[in-house]
């Protein structure tokens, strides 16, 4: 017997259906979104505060842990810098005599050792936010902008131990508690947006070119010495105005410099507003922002980046 075949023409499909082959079609027909995408600006600011107890704790667990397979401990948060102060100053403050005409120089120059640290640390360590913990980026969907706000956050939480050691410092070399200590908390402030906003600069940076790393201890030393962490800016200007004036600038402007005479001047008495540079505080507001919301702006441009690859 014959079979007789059913050749009916199949239902036409619903004139709003997706074609089969239309992945992207059928992706916004259920509500299916790109794994990993950046999201927009507001949403990537509200996402980051959403995380803020994690950057915290995240921040405190690895400066408990930083030093925990020394013996001393957390001690050397505080021996670290103190022993690069007394290397700096007996190679700068005598052999080379910047101490003379500067009053207060030891309060001085730990001052600038300390604050010079926070920033150096937290722009090292931001280099490596991302390259350095490749294994969290990939298992957890997070905001990455919290790993270098967090390790910026780390480096502010070691100075603030540490400004224990340089308090007794100041006391013990006869500088007054004065209600001038209060600027101490802005300028720091001031000094964590700005470090943060470079550390996230340097994390994508870092990210896409892991070498940078191996060139920024280098690039930071050099950073240094122009900051006037050893010696006084005030006298070397005094002292060299034949210099171009773009120099002269760039050394006043110096946003390192900005910050460590900005806390001079807020613990040291002999430290007089004379000696800042000019315009400081809108220098330190100016540079916190770019170097903040810049910063903020262009880590978030390689969100969808970061970890692939």
């Amino acid at each position: 017997m014959s079979q007789v075949l059913d050749t009916a023409p199949p239902a036409p499909a619903h004139p709003d259906a997706p074609p089969d082959d239309d992945p992207a079609a059928l992706a916004a027909r259920y509500g299916l979104t790109v794994s990993g995408a950046r999201p927009s600006l507001p949403a990537y600011v509200r996402e980051l505060w959403a995380r803020r107890h994690f950057i915290t704790a995240f921040a405190t667990a690895r400066l408990t842990a930083q030093y925990s397979q020394a013996k001393l401990g957390q001690v050397w948060q505080v021996a670290t810098p103190l022993l690069n102060a007394a290397v700096y100053y007996f190679i700068f403050g005598v052999l080379m005599g910047t101490k003379h005409g500067v009053p207060d120089y030891v309060p001085f120059l730990v001052t600038g050792v300390f604050v010079w640290t926070f920033t150096q640390s937290s722009i090292m360590a931001g280099t490596r936010a991302i390259s350095g913990s490749l294994g969290l980026v990939r298992a957890l969907h997070f905001p990455r902008a919290a790993l270098p706000v967090s390790y910026a956050l780390q480096q502010l939480q070691q100075l603030l131990f540490s400004m224990a050691a340089l308090i007794v410092i100041l006391l013990c070399f006869g500088v007054p508690v004065g209600v001038s200590w209060l600027l101490a908390l802005p300028a720091l402030a001031l000094q964590f947006v700005f470090n943060a906003g470079v550390a996230m600069i340097m994390a994508r940076l870092g990210a896409k070119t892991p070498d940078i790393a191996q060139l920024m201890p280098f690039v930071l030393r050099t950073w240094m010495y122009v900051s006037g962490v050893m010696w006084s800016i005030d006298r070397v200007l005094s002292a060299h105005q034949d210099m171009p004036h773009v120099v002269l600038l760039a050394l006043e402007c110096n946003p390192a410099t900005v910050y460590i005479d900005l806390m001079r001047f807020a613990l040291i008495d002999s430290f007089h507003a004379s000696q800042l540079p000019h315009h400081a505080w809108p220098l330190a507001i100016g540079w916190a922002l770019l170097a903040g919301v810049g910063g903020f702006i262009y880590f978030w441009k390689a969100e969808e980046t970061y970890g692939r690859g």
